[in-house]
């Protein structure tokens, strides 16, 4: 398989649908719009919208029935990244090698457009027609809990609060597993939702999806040591400055190296019990295990 030529047609598609859910418009909120657009559209993997779609499609969906949720997905994601970069959370100047939204557009616009974006999400998935209404309920409380105070909102406080102290293996995957994992969890089970999954495919999708959200942070943690600027578009060994923990500061490089790929590993497992519609699940886990950004 041609693992980027197929990103880039998921990317194709990801993209003409969120430019048609957030247009670019002209009026006397026309700045709001830009900065929105700008982080929205700055060059993103879309990792948890093709995780949505191809989870989904892996239990017998289409790209339409997960169309509108892997939109506002996004849309939370680019939220979370405008407001982690602003000086009161980890003050960063670069953001896929651009500045990032209050460097271009100053503090508060920054984050109005942060609240927007995550407003503008759930205008998107309240408002549609559903063939399956109560699937589409089901999604949508995934979605709340997902980005909310018992998933990403929760990590990102834990993080927080966890900086300049030591604190255990334990606590570190458990800051993770809600910080960078509920919402990949999110994708994958709103996936499976939309497509009338039954239980165990439901289950195979979240052992799947918990697996690969630590993998994924590892990789992180590893590259913020490990990478070069113009690779990950934003400086490297963040992490150590700020006093964050990481998997490379609890563990060391070799050992991190090692937990990921049996993360990674233990993910394609539980995913090869969905068949050969999962297929291409796997392929995007050894892709983002080994990448360079």
């Amino acid at each position: 398989m041609d693992i980027r030529g197929e990103l880039e047609l998921r990317i194709k598609t990801i993209d003409e649908a969120l430019e048609k859910r957030l247009p670019k418009l002209e009026n006397e909120r026309a700045e709001i719009y830009d900065a929105m657009r700008y982080s929205l559209f700055a060059g993103g993997k879309r990792l948890r919208p093709m995780l949505m779609w191809e989870a989904c499609g892996a239990c017998g969906g289409s790209w339409e029935d997960v169309e509108p949720f892997a939109c506002a997905l996004e849309m939370i994601h680019t939220y979370s990244l405008i407001h982690d970069d602003l000086p009161a959370m980890d003050n960063d100047d670069l953001r896929r090698g651009l500045p990032t939204n209050h460097i271009k557009f100053g503090e508060a616009i920054a984050i109005l457009a942060g609240d927007a974006l995550l407003n503008k999400a759930f205008e998107i998935i309240s408002s549609e027609r559903y063939e399956y209404p109560e699937r589409a309920l089901k999604a949508i409380a995934v979605l709340a809990e997902s980005s909310g105070t018992e998933g990403m909102i929760g990590g990102q406080v834990l993080d927080l609060e966890s900086e300049n102290r030591q604190i255990s293996p334990e606590e570190l995957k458990h800051i993770h597993r809600l910080k960078t994992g509920a919402l990949i969890r999110a994708a994958c089970i709103i996936g499976g939702i939309m497509a009338g999954a039954d239980k165990s495919e439901i289950n195979a999708l979240d052992i799947y999806a918990e697996n690969l959200g630590i993998a994924f942070q590892i990789q992180d943690d590893i590259l913020d040591v490990t990478g070069s600027e113009e690779e990950l578009g934003k400086p490297i060994g963040s992490d150590k400055e700020s006093g964050k923990n990481t998997y490379v500061s609890l563990y060391g490089i070799e050992k991190a190296k090692q937990l990921m790929k049996e993360y990674s590993e233990n993910a394609k497992e539980a995913v090869s019990a969905l068949g050969d519609g999962a297929g291409f699940l796997t392929v995007l886990t050894e892709y983002l295990v080994n990448r360079r950004k």
